[in-house]
């Protein structure tokens, strides 16, 4: 069988993706995984390059085409999306977020074409990428809307074999409650399910989270656990979907980490986020969820704080990558 061709962008230029995609192309694990494909501008890859120190082997293409003729050689489709002289790093910048959405937009029309079968970008800023255009909430509703999706998608997060969703996402704090409904749990729980069928797992175990404290203490700390999601719960139940819950968000991730769960749909961002990132920060990869293509990120953001400095950790890069590719390998069957 054909390896899949995955199209890796360097993300936001004036973060640390750049030396991570340079790092990337050293694992011999991803090499064997796929054929890679680089898209962003020769300048930003030299200078991902410089900043890791290395110098990876790549073959320039002009054409998508030319990426399925594999010699284990990564490739690099060259754009021109950001000025050097516009680039201003570890700092927020319009010109770098506007480089990164043209980079991704030339991976989704090829994934679209079917010229590439997965797409894995490095950490992006959605600060940046709003100040160049980019008129969502994130870049996975930039994707959904791209691919017309009106079904249910949300970001997934992955560590190892424990995934986790969510019913709200980029929102602020205050607007939670709203999207605490019956509709929106089960319809998280249902892409949670099919989701994990087609990432390999026979038999998914999920449970759903409370949103109040200590499950709202049989109504006296919220009454959401009792008008909302547990009939969710159970009406998944009654369609065939084995979701548990709800739980406190405060215990149910230690069921997580002792093996007794596969996934857990989460009621906001950082329910998930603090758990998964405590439990494995330099390996956790965001899923890009309901969308018909696979896209992959790693879950850590652009880390300005090191940018330059050679000293990112390209695990998470590299986890982001390897689902990516496994996730585009099933599409070739």
């Amino acid at each position: 069988m054909n390896k899949p061709i995955v199209a890796v962008t360097f993300g936001d230029a004036c973060g640390i993706g750049p030396e991570l995609v340079a790092k990337l192309l050293t694992r011999p694990e991803a090499l064997a995984a796929a054929n890679i494909v680089l898209v962003g501008d020769s300048w930003v890859w030299a200078e991902g390059q410089r900043i890791a120190g290395v110098a990876p082997q790549v073959r320039v293409i002009r054409d998508w085409s030319e990426a399925r003729s594999d010699d284990g050689t990564p490739m690099l489709l060259e754009q021109h999306t950001v000025a050097e002289t516009d680039i201003l790093p570890a700092q927020v910048t319009a010109a770098a977020g506007t480089g990164a959405r043209l980079a991704l937009t030339t991976c989704l029309d090829a994934v679209k074409r079917g010229q590439a079968d997965a797409i894995c970008f490095a950490p992006l800023n959605k600060q940046a990428m709003k100040k160049g255009g980019m008129a969502f909430e994130d870049e996975l509703h930039f994707f959904a809307d791209y691919f017309g999706v009106k079904d249910y998608f949300c970001e997934f997060n992955t560590l190892g074999t424990l995934w986790t969703s969510r019913i709200s996402s980029h929102i602020p704090l205050a607007d939670i409650p709203k999207y605490v409904t019956k509709d929106r749990i089960k319809a998280a729980a249902r892409l949670t399910y099919q989701t994990l069928k087609k990432a390999g797992f026979a038999n998914p175990r999920i449970a759903v989270a409370a949103l109040n404290p200590h499950g709202g203490d049989g109504g006296t700390c919220g009454r959401e656990e009792i008008d909302i999601i547990e009939p969710a719960a159970r009406a998944l139940n009654e369609e065939g979907l084995p979701i548990l819950g709800p739980f406190p968000a405060d215990t149910i991730f230690l069921k997580a980490r002792d093996g007794a769960l596969d996934s857990i749909v989460t009621m906001y961002h950082d329910q998930g986020q603090v758990a998964v990132k405590l439990l494995g920060f330099e390996r956790g990869v965001t899923v890009q969820g309901g969308l018909p293509v696979p896209i992959t990120t790693p879950a850590h953001g652009t880390a300005f704080d090191i940018t330059g400095q050679g000293k990112a950790n390209a695990e998470a890069m590299t986890q982001a990558f390897l689902l990516a590719a496994k996730m585009g390998a099933s599409r070739l069957t």
